[in-house]
């Protein structure tokens, strides 16, 4: 059974519904049932809804509907939840990756800090399949748990200012793959030649929430391959 969220305003056209504060399968599980219970049933007023590990933040117009009403039509919807997720299964795709190297520069960082040969970290991470809790903070970026314990390291002391497209990293028990070159932070022990984001798509984003992945370890001539074939 899904136990009841709570409910806290944020601002005045924003209400925050949190279902716990760890990153779980089944709370997120819960966060994205009511995401799509509110586009299903169509409440009136509300603008945009962005889910997260363990909440959601639901957008509405205060000229339209107010936080009392939202939040009743909201509770009204709980007991559609459980049979929502049940319904929502993912997608199950497997990334290819080119593991260290210029490709993955803090793979030997990686298994430094837990006293692993890179093979290891390449072996543990590739055999584990990972669920796809949100997309953010850039277009496209999946946000995947959970990183076994026996590679799950620390962020970098200090961010990069530019990471290559297709790159994936590993923060904390979280792994993910950065859709497009930008700043970043998390230990990069891969890449991958896929395109994760394209505007110009019907699903602009490769990755949604609920999806499966497992990466598979290739060659750089095998990624290059890829690479002129997208």
């Amino acid at each position: 059974m899904f136990s009841s969220p709570k409910y806290s305003p944020m601002g005045d056209r924003a209400l925050l519904v949190r279902f716990g504060d760890t990153i779980d399968l089944n709370i997120n599980s819960k966060v994205h049932a009511l995401c799509r219970a509110i586009e299903e049933a169509k409440v009136y007023g509300v603008e945009e809804c962005v889910p997260a590990y363990a909440s959601l933040l639901v957008y509405y117009n205060p000229l339209k509907t107010s936080y009392e009403r939202l939040v009743f039509q909201l509770k009204d919807l709980e007991p559609r939840l459980e049979k929502i997720g049940a319904k929502m299964r993912g997608l199950k795709i497997v990334v290819p990756v080119v593991y260290g190297g210029k490709f993955g520069p803090d793979l030997h960082n990686v298994a430094k800090y837990h006293n692993l040969t890179e093979k290891e970290v390449i072996r543990i991470h590739s055999e584990t399949e990972y669920a796809v809790f949100m997309i953010g903070f850039v277009e496209g970026f999946p946000y995947m748990s959970k990183v076994p314990g026996a590679i799950a390291t620390p962020r970098l002391d200090t961010p990069r200012l530019k990471i290559p497209a297709g790159s994936v990293g590993i923060a904390g028990n979280q792994t993910g793959i950065y859709p497009c070159e930008s700043p970043g932070g998390w230990q990069i022990i891969g890449r991958t030649p896929l395109t994760l984001f394209n505007p110009y798509a019907k699903q602009p984003a490769l990755f949604k929430p609920g999806d499966h992945v497992k990466f598979k370890s290739i060659t750089v001539k095998e990624f290059e391959t890829i690479s002129r074939k997208a």
